[in-house]
């Protein structure tokens, strides 16, 4: 469960995003709108980096002396490190950099027997993948595509070596999911109550439990290492003179066709359909973002929270600095005050649908609950927030139009555009 200070935090958040308040200027300057979008992504990649780091060393104390508290401790720690992490999604799709380095650190769904054991209803084998239950913490030698593999050293360059190997992009070994399942263990619950329950005596080589503690506990930190790592170098990519920064900004109108494929591409084909209604449609608790600590709903909350932020310019910092400059906002409103209205009013309404998911995911029921089989009211509650992404899209399309960007594609996704092909 998230704790109430951070849900308070994040409620607070989403109140000042859902406000809206953007006063327009004259003849605002479309490479000034592009500064500022660059500037608000450094300062979500250093924000992702601070929290991050907060996370490693969470976890060297529940190494070093693992407890109940401590265990809690780095939990809390990774719910926290999400947050400006998710606000930052929104630059991965029409910055290339973002997307070629995006699955190192936010890589999902996982096949956990890559990394650890697995509960007996996980099975043996996949048709898909050889290293389904290859379990790197109990052996010391792996294959890979028929070669032995020296895993007896769990490092950083191992764990490289072990992510989406194969080919297999379900061979997660690094970035926030891998370290979620190491923290929070498999969710056996289905759709039913409750999140994965990994003890603490996984990491206790003294009174160990499942074996291999020590080994657990260098995974771990070799993952950890890496993700602070890998949001290293995307902080640097977006400082003033990072090439995430200097690609962006070498041209205006390019730019801004980068911030509304980013808006657009998260928006319809990855969060409403990725992400939601591929796990709506099916009812399975296998597609949820983040399975392992039932934190789904959050995440979701956030992305929607940065789709938001990109077009306002509006962003709170995690030590409360608040952030605004040129906005596409303004650049949309002296163009068509009606359609920038539209677009503000769209964003709001799906800011209101997460709101309610993540109150009801707070109260009530987690997500994997929320999209099981005949939980109409759920359902419906996911269903709403997918509703304003895609209705929200719609006008996005319109926003392109109307700064005359030409075609900019967005990504679609099965689920949406043909959901009778996600039973074949």
């Amino acid at each position: 469960m998230i704790r109430k200070s951070m849900l308070r935090a994040g409620l607070a958040l989403l109140a000042v995003s859902a406000a809206f308040a953007v006063p327009a200027h004259a003849a605002t300057d479309a490479a000034a709108v592009i500064k500022h979008y660059t500037d608000v992504a450094h300062a979500k990649y250093e924000d992702s980096l601070t929290t991050a780091k907060k996370l490693d060393k969470a976890i060297d104390a529940l190494i070093a002396k693992p407890s109940e508290k401590t265990l809690k401790a780095a939990r809390a720690a990774w719910l926290a490190a999400r947050i400006p992490y998710q606000q930052s999604e929104v630059y991965r799709f029409g910055n290339p950099i973002v997307d070629d380095w995006e699955g190192k650190v936010n890589a999902w769904p996982l096949d956990e027997g890559l990394i650890d054991y697995v509960d007996a209803s996980y099975g043996t084998e996949s048709d898909e993948n050889a290293l389904y239950t290859a379990n790197v913490i109990a052996n010391k030698t792996i294959k890979i595509d028929g070669k032995d593999v020296d895993a007896s050293k769990i490092t950083p360059e191992l764990l490289q070596t072990l992510h989406e190997a194969g080919h297999v992009e379900a061979n997660v070994a690094t970035g926030y999911h891998a370290i979620e399942f190491l923290l929070w263990g498999q969710d056996l619950n289905g759709t039913g109550p409750g999140a994965g329950n990994r003890p603490y005596t996984d990491y206790d080589q003294k009174n160990c439990t499942h074996g291999n503690c020590d080994r657990r506990g260098d995974f771990l930190k070799a993952a950890s290492t890496l993700l602070v790592s890998d949001l290293q170098e995307m902080t640097d990519d977006w400082a003033p003179e990072g090439e995430a920064t200097k690609h962006v900004s070498a041209d205006p109108k390019a730019g801004l066709v980068a911030i509304l494929t980013g808006m657009g591409s998260l928006s319809y084909g990855e969060l409403a359909g990725e992400r939601m209604k591929l796990g709506l449609i099916l009812h399975d608790p296998e597609e949820e973002h983040d399975c392992f600590s039932d934190n789904t709903y959050n995440s979701h909350l956030y992305d929607a929270i940065g789709i938001a932020s990109a077009y306002t310019g509006d962003y709170i910092r995690t030590d409360g600095t608040k952030m605004h400059g040129p906005s596409l906002s303004e650049l949309v409103a002296e163009k068509d005050k009606a359609l920038d209205k539209e677009m503000k009013g769209k964003l709001k309404t799906t800011l209101d649908a997460m709101r309610v998911m993540a109150d009801r995911g707070k109260r009530v029921e987690a997500y994997d609950q929320m999209i099981g089989e005949g939980n109409k009211k759920g359902n419906a509650v996911v269903q709403a927030a997918i509703d304003g992404l895609v209705d929200q899209t719609k006008s996005i399309e319109r926003v392109i139009a109307a700064l005359d960007l030409g075609t900019v594609k967005l990504e679609g996704s099965a689920s949406l555009d043909n959901p009778s092909s996600v039973f074949k």
